[in-house]
């Protein structure tokens, strides 16, 4: 499982993760019937913590900077 998420990519991924979780709660959002829809910001959170994306993985995209 080698890791494909770089930095910048991991940052963005961080931030929508948590608007989302935001949203899911509602934290300054307004309970529209839709917010569970937030909890889906766990994925982008999980893939930015392990550094590897599945999705990548199948497309052969790798942000993460050659070493």
């Amino acid at each position: 499982m080698a890791k494909n998420v770089g930095g910048l990519d991991k940052a963005l991924r961080i931030i929508i993760g948590l608007v989302l979780i935001a949203y899911a709660i509602p934290l300054g959002f307004h309970a529209t019937g839709w917010n569970w829809v937030g909890w889906i910001g766990i994925v982008p959170l999980a893939t930015a913590f392990l550094g590897m994306c599945p999705l990548y993985s199948l497309i052969g995209v790798n942000t993460c900077a050659t070493k």
